[in-house]
Formats: structure tokens, sequence, C-alpha cells
């Protein structure tokens, strides 16, 4: 107040203690808040300075949060890959298994278990993205990852597209062809008839009967086709005789040293009737092939599960029936005796992998995974005419069915090629996401590091020494307890006036 007039000594000791008092106050709220630079007021260059810096490690750690997303989403295709080699090596491994066998159903098999390693290799794929993104995916999921803070300096990782394993530019495993299933019947017929030449062993000559002369001609027919015999031309002993009948198709002939009987089984189709006779053109007697009068006939009927397969024309003992795939592998064989019954072929055959047989009727039904063959190493049991002139066939097609990728040593080495090959994508592939993943984490560890050194700069610029402010604090109160004392003793010198007036 100018009406009110204070000593210079008072004045300057009250400005003195507004100093300190103002210097108390900055010093304390540097020490509440830790900065010594709080607005732009304390400092402009360094308030400004130290914002920039901040600002920059603000957007720099936004960036590195985004880094630290892509080297997830990069780490999860990494482990799809490594996944996945592992699925594809187990491929191989099946058809490395396949080729070590030759089994045509087994091979069928594996055919199978390839084909679901495939879908779990797709399975795979399709599950190794990271929130939302998917590097094993294909297109529309490439990542781009920037790192800096106005975009111009980036990295774009592209994808694979592993989720479909027969594409091309992929994997390229397409699935195999796993085969088809072939169905297929044949009867089992036959018929005896015997042929009685009395007196005469298998050596002996057939003109040693009184009813046989050189020149008579043996006739055999099954309606369709017919062969003829001269006696001393194409016959001459008896064994001659039994060779030429077991020449022609289904039919068979043999010969009872103990009853002088040759026996006739046919094989011929259901039905069939097979005539035999002899002439009297050389000047013998007229004989149904044997010594006794007129013709000698069979009439093949449908043999039953218990009959002996050996009433049929297409099987005799000693002979040894096989089946065999359509890889010539053999999984299955029986030799015949003369307790072998059309039962024991059916089972035989049921036994074999991949093929069931059932029978009814006189009929074998039969359903195959693969091709089989059945034959005999003395001719074919299911010949259906009297085949007089060409060779007798030693095995038939039991069925056919669509065969497997698998099937063969040539198919397998082809899949084996596309799987090494899929094996090479697959490592091209890790060793450029691993690629990647170095560059980002470079880059991660590098962005980390500048953010702490713009904060630091930053709060080299702005923060406060505490220890420097505690010091000035203590300093100041001491100051403002001297300047209270001043200003006292300031105030009783102006008191001592008042004595004057006592």
């Amino acid at each position: 107040m100018s009406d009110i007039v204070l000593t210079s000594a008072v004045r300057e000791n009250l400005l003195a203690l507004k100093n300190t008092a103002d210097l108390q106050s900055r010093t304390q709220n540097r020490l509440s808040t830790g900065l010594k630079v709080n607005s732009a007021l304390d400092n402009p260059n360094s308030f400004f300075t130290a914002a920039g810096l901040n600002s920059r490690a603000g957007d720099l750690g936004s960036l590195l949060d985004a880094m630290g997303q892509a080297v997830q989403t990069i780490r999860a295709a990494n482990d799809g890959i490594e996944a996945i080699t592992k699925l594809v090596e187990s491929a191989k491994a099946i058809a490395n298994q396949a080729q070590q066998t030759q089994s045509e159903y087994e091979r069928k098999t594996f055919t199978k278990r390839y084909n679901d390693i495939l879908i779990q290799i797709e399975d795979l794929a399709k599950d190794s993205g990271y929130k939302g993104k998917n590097l094993l995916a294909g297109l529309g999921n490439e990542l781009e990852v920037i790192f800096n803070e106005d975009s111009t300096s980036t990295l774009t990782v592209n994808p694979v597209n592993y989720t479909d394993t027969a594409l091309e530019d992929g994997l390229n495993l397409a699935d195999l062809a796993s085969g088809g299933t072939g169905t297929s019947s044949f009867t089992i017929q036959g018929g005896t008839v015997e042929l009685d030449l009395a007196t005469l062993q298998a050596s002996s000559n057939l003109t040693d009967l009184a009813q046989w002369a050189d020149g008579d001609v043996v006739t055999i027919t099954d309606g369709t086709n017919t062969k003829t015999l001269t006696v001393g031309t194409d016959i001459t002993t008896v064994q001659d005789y039994i060779d030429a009948i077991n020449g022609l198709g289904g039919v068979h002939a043999s010969f009872d040293e103990g009853t002088d009987k040759i026996t006739i089984a046919s094989g011929l189709g259901t039905g069939v009737t097979l005539a035999v006779s002899k002439n009297n053109a050389g000047g013998g007697t007229a004989t149904n092939g044997g010594i006794a009068a007129g013709t000698a006939t069979l009439t093949t009927t449908a043999l039953t599960a218990s009959a002996k397969l050996t009433d049929s024309g297409g099987f005799k003992i000693g002979d040894t029936i096989t089946i065999t795939d359509g890889n010539g592998f053999e999984p299955a064989s029986i030799e015949i005796d003369e307790e072998t019954t059309v039962e024991d072929l059916v089972t035989l055959i049921d036994n074999v992998k991949g093929l069931d047989a059932t029978f009814s009727g006189g009929s074998i039904s039969l359903i195959g995974e693969v091709t089989f063959t059945i034959g005999s190493d003395n001719r074919d049991f299911n010949q259906g005419t009297l085949n007089v002139t060409d060779p007798v066939p030693k095995s038939e097609v039991l069925l056919t069915a669509a065969s497997s990728e698998f099937k063969s040593d040539t198919d397998i080495n082809r899949i084996l090629q596309a799987v090494n090959a899929a094996l090479d994508e697959l490592r091209s592939s890790a060793s450029s996401l691993g690629a990647s993943l170095s560059t980002v984490q470079i880059r991660t560890d590098f962005t980390e590091e500048l953010i702490n050194t713009l904060e630091v700069g930053a709060g080299a610029l702005t923060i406060a020494d505490m220890n420097e402010e505690g010091a000035n604090m203590l300093a100041l109160q001491t100051r403002q307890q001297l300047s209270s004392t001043a200003l006292s003793l300031a105030n009783q010198a102006e008191q001592s006036v008042l004595s004057l007036f006592g």
C-alpha cells in the first residue's frame, strides 16, 4: 500500500522471502512431477524437443506392437510347415512300405493311408493362421510389416498355399486313385463216364482188343466241336488214347489199371453232353469208345459243395490251384487230392485278402478289390467249350477291378519323386519364412533400442535430478528461515523508536 511506508531493510527482506517462496514452489513441483521441464514456460526448447522425441517413440511403439504380431504370424506358419514336413515324410514312408510288398491288395490299402495323410496336411495348413492371417493359405494372406513412421521401410511376406495338396504351385501331391471293386461268378460243373478196355494196360496196344483195328476212327464231340482220332495213326496205345483225350479242353481222362477202365471227367458247361464212339472203318467193331456197343455219353451238372473237384474236367489229383493277383503275387494255393471238395476251393478263394467268395446252386460268386486270376498247373478249370484245336490255357481271370496308383513299382517311384519334390518345396518355404522372421526380429530389436534411445534423450531434457532438487529444497528452507529472521530483526529496529514515547 502506497500510504504505508516500509523501510528499505524490511522491503528487501520481504522480496527475499517472496523469491525464496517462488523457488520453493518450483522445486516442489519438480520433486512431485519428477520433471524439470513441465511446460513450454519452463524451457520452450527442451519442452518441444522432448515432446517430438516422445511422439516418435510413441509412433515406433505402435509399430513395435505390429512387428511383434507379425513375428507370431510368421512363427505360426513356420510351425505349420514343420508339422506338414513330418506328415509328408510319413507319406513317403507309406510309399516305401507299399514298394516292399508285391501284393496288389496290400498296396491298395496303402493308397488309403496315403490319401488320409494328404487330408491331414490340408487340415493342418488351414489351422496355421494367426489372428486371421494364414501364410499357408494362399492369396489374400500377404503379410506387410511396417518398420518406420512414414511407412517407407516395409517387408512383404508372400504366402504359399498348402490347403490343397494337389496345387501345382504348392506341394503338387494329388490324391491317389484307390482302385475299384470287381464282381464275377462262375459255375463248377462236372460229370464222368467210363470206357471199358478190359485186359489192357496203359502200355498195351488198342488193337489187342478184338473190337479194335487200325483204321477205326474214335469220334469225341460236345455237339459243337468234334475231334476224331484214327487208330494206328493218331492213337496206338492206351496211353496215347488217354493223352489225346487230355489234350481236349474241358475234359480229362485217367486210366485205372486195376479195373482196366478209362474215366473221362468233364468240366464243360452245365447241360453239355459229351459223346464218345468208335466206328468200324478199319475192320473192327463199332463201340462206345471202349469195348461196349453204342455211344458213351456224359452230361455235366452243377457240382455241390461236398462234391469232389476231380468230378470236374478242370481238375485232377496232383494239380495245384493258385490264386494270383494283378501283380503276379500268389496269396494262396492248394494241391488237389482225392478228398478235395468244391467247398475247399471256395474256402481257399474266400481266405484271400481282398477277395470274398460265396457258393450257392453250383455257382461261386465273387467280390474282389483287385484283379485276381485263378490257375492250374494242369488245365483251365473254367473252360466253357470243348476246345479241340487251340492250346489249353492254364489260367483264368476270376474278376477284374480297377487298380490303385500303388499297383506297380513304376507308379510308386513316380509318387516318391513327387513326394521328394514336395519336401524340397517345404524346405524352400521354411527357408524363406526363416529369412523373413529373422528380418522382422532384427528390426523389432532395433526399434526397441531406438525407442529406448528416444525416451532417454527426451528424459535428459525434461527429467529432474532428484538429488539436486532435494538439496535445493533444503537450501531454500534454510534461506527462508534466515530471511524470516532478518525480517524480524528489521522490524525490531523500527520498534525501538517507540521507546522514545514511553
